[in-house]
This record gives structure tokens, sequence and C-alpha cells, in this order.
């Protein structure tokens, strides 16, 4: 009796096929499975979605544009630990679950490095979300009803990295606090977030004055947690006095110029 594909011994080509829904040609894989177009085929499928995938987790993750790591000045802060933070680059903490808070004044490099850290997590498979907390939770907020919130809430919940930037920049209602203590909360186990903020977190309450979930908010964020401190002046300001010393090194050079006979 001529044995079934299914009673064939494994074969990783077959295998690929299967894995990318090649459900006619896994069919007749007794017929097609030696031809030596099968490989070369299944490989660029393969490439294809894989292209598409990256694309639309890229679009998906919403990071914006941002400087690459290479033009981080590391010498700037007066504190970083650097050897922490290349070691997130790893991205340990998500196969663990983790949750990272990079703690620092404004213009420190914080929303830089998330930026870093959630783009290297869509090169490596990853799904990523990245957003502003103000335009999370008022996005939240302004959901009408029960229903409705559940399904944006799925847009924050399902990802694997979620990067909460700038926490601490606005102030929030109760309400606020506890969608923000929400989803941190459901986020776990499993999944990892990230939150920048420029608040230590014994000043939490000056961002939640009134909530009295502040407490347990952190309490859930910082369990197994990375905390990276950088205390540094805003380098957007460094960068703003440097083009402003250069645009009046340029003027100088011209006027030298025209008043020469």
């Amino acid at each position: 009796m001529r044995p079934r594909p299914s009673d064939s011994p494994p074969d990783a080509l077959r295998e690929r096929a299967v894995r990318l829904g090649l459900h006619g040609l896994v069919a007749r894989w007794s017929e097609h499975g030696g031809a030596p177009w099968i490989e070369p085929l299944v490989k660029l499928e393969e490439e294809e979605r894989a292209r598409r995938s990256l694309e639309r987790r890229l679009r998906n993750a919403a990071i914006g544009a941002f400087k690459p790591m290479a033009d981080f000045e590391w010498k700037w802060p007066r504190k970083i630990d650097r050897e922490l933070v290349e070691d997130l680059f790893r991205l340990d903490f998500l196969a663990e679950g983790a949750n990272v808070v990079l703690v620092g004044p404004n213009g420190a490099g914080k929303t830089m490095i998330a930026q870093n850290l959630a783009h290297q997590a869509v090169l490596r498979g990853f799904t990523v979300r990245f957003t502003p907390a103000s335009g999370m939770l008022n996005n939240l907020v302004a959901q009408d009803g029960a229903l409705a919130l559940a399904r944006r809430l799925r847009r924050y919940l399902h990802p694997a990295l979620l990067v909460v930037d700038e926490v601490g920049y606005l102030s929030y209602d109760t309400r606020l606090a506890d969608l923000l203590f929400d989803i941190v909360a459901r986020r776990q186990p499993g999944k990892s977030t990230i939150v920048t903020t420029n608040k230590p977190f014994a000043e939490w309450n000056e961002v939640f004055p009134n909530s009295t979930s502040v407490v347990a908010l952190v309490d859930r964020l910082v369990h197994r947690c990375e905390i990276v401190e950088i205390d540094a002046e805003s380098y957007r300001l460094k960068e703003a006095s440097e083009r402003a010393q250069s645009r009046r090194q340029a003027r100088k050079k011209r006027r030298g110029k025209d008043s020469s006979p």
C-alpha cells in the first residue's frame, strides 16, 4: 500500500510549506515535493511574508522618527548606567516579561533610548506599541461606553512591548490614573512595559494628585523592573545653543566677506 503524504518521514521543506499555509502544494507533495522549483518558491514566499510582517509591525508600533543609539553622547549625562542600557538592547527583559523605567529630566535622552529599544524589538519579531502617556489615556477616556473602551484597551494590552512615553509631564485625574494602573496590571505577567518619566516615583502623587492607586501602580510597575536613572542637562538645549552659535559664526563670516575690498 502506497503511504499517504502524512505517513512520510518528517521533511523540513514540507514543514516550511505547511507553516506557510500552502495547502494545495502540501496535498500534492508526493507529486511535486522533489521538484527543483519548490525550495526557491518556498523561500520567496517566506521572505515576502517576513518583509510584509516587518512593515506591518513597524507601522503599528508608531515609534516615529528617532536618532540611532550610535548618536547618543554617553559623556553628556552626569549620571547614566551605560552598561545597563546596553544590556537592555539584548532584549532579555522581553523574554522575562520585565518592565523598564527611564527616569530623568527633560531632554536627557529617555525617549531616544525607549524608541531605539522599541525599534530593536520590532526587528526581532516582537509586536510593539509606542505612545505618549497623555495620548493613550485621553484616547481611552474618550471612548463611548464599556464595549468601545474594552476594544480600545486591546490596542495597549496586546503588544509584547508597550512604551508609555512622558509620564509626569502632565497631571491626571483619578479616572486616568486608574486606566494606567489597569493597563500595567493586566499586562502582567508576561508582557513588558517601558515607561519614561521626568518624575521620581516619590513625586508621582503630583502626577496623579487625587488617585488612591498611585502606590499600587508604582508597585506593579517596579515588580521585576530595570530602572535607568539619567542625570543630565537638556541635550536639546545643548543642540539649540550649538546651532545658534553656528549661525552667529556663519553671519560673522559673511559680514567679513562683504566688507572685503
